[in-house]
């Protein structure tokens, strides 16, 4: 996600660091190989994935081992497309930047050590990494219950919208073909209908990206304004819509309480005027 890269971004130096200096005094990795690599795997928590390659030939000489199997179909890849990437330092430890890892789908980030003939490359997770180190705040018990919230409000919007929808248009066709009483209102109803349940089902939607999907830790400004913008002006169009109901009906019906259809307009122009003025500093804020 793009707020865990930016974080890595801020601190990579220290983190570089850490990783350089644990990995260091563990002394030789292959030690460990005999075990499949089991307590590299309870020391680091982000660890995910490890893997050799033979220095000359950049043939992978070893299974991917990763925290509870391994897999033996990786064995014997080529892997100098990894190794052309690569700047290695004088005590032969090298990092890349921050990748998707086709192997676990992950966030990740290698420390690439070179251990006599063999390169070893040791994938760390991004996220799990930051938030280890104290640098970003995951809760996932709380996490998972917020997020199961989130699935079951926005669903039940967009059921709601589409309830919506349909109850407009069975109103709207029981009363031209059936009851045969159609009037201006009734043509104007199922339009504020479905209007709004555009507003509610976008809502949903943005709900369910935003914090199911592809879920954010940080707040984003222009994300925030561009959803309330947009929810406004959906309501302010159904209100609009409304206010010209009220105007007709009165002019047909009731002239002398034509002033209440003028408070109608002047709030939804206050509405207007207010999210314009919104929309204006929060772009010039954002410059």
């Amino acid at each position: 996600m793009k707020e865990f890269i930016e974080t890595y971004k801020q601190h990579q130096e220290e983190i570089e660091f850490f990783l350089q200096e644990s990995v260091r005094n563990l002394g030789s990795l292959k030690a460990h190989k005999k075990n499949e690599f089991a307590k590299l795997f309870n020391l680091f928590p982000s660890l995910e994935l490890i893997y050799f390659t033979n220095k000359d030939t950049k043939i992978q000489s070893s299974p991917n081992y990763y925290r509870t199997r391994v897999e033996e179909e990786a064995k014997d890849k080529n892997r100098s497309y990894l190794i052309s990437k690569l700047e290695f330092k004088e005590d032969n430890i090298a990092f890349s930047t921050p990748y998707i890892s086709i192997a676990t789908r992950n966030n990740c980030v290698t420390l690439t050590i070179k251990e006599g003939d063999e390169i070893i490359f040791l994938d760390f997770r991004i996220d799990i990494l930051l938030e280890k180190l104290n640098l970003l705040e995951l809760n996932k018990p709380f996490h998972a219950v917020t997020k199961g919230f989130y699935i079951l409000a926005g669903f039940s919007m967009m059921i709601l919208a589409i309830i919506t929808i349909a109850f407009s248009l069975y109103d709207f066709v029981y009363y031209l073909f059936i009851k045969n009483d159609l009037s201006l209102e009734m043509i104007f109803k199922p339009i504020i209908a479905l209007t709004l349940s555009i507003a509610i089902f976008d809502l949903a939607k943005t709900i369910l990206e935003q914090e199911v999907f592809f879920k954010s830790y940080s707040k984003n400004a222009k994300v925030e304004t561009k959803i309330l913008t947009k929810f406004l002006s959906t309501i302010i169009i159904a209100l609009s819509i409304e206010a010209l109901i009220v105007v007709f009906k009165i002019a047909l019906n009731d002239y002398d309480k034509m002033i209440n259809a003028f408070y109608l307009i002047a709030g939804i122009s206050l509405i207007l005027l207010s999210l314009t003025t919104f929309t204006y500093f929060s772009t010039k804020k954002s410059k």
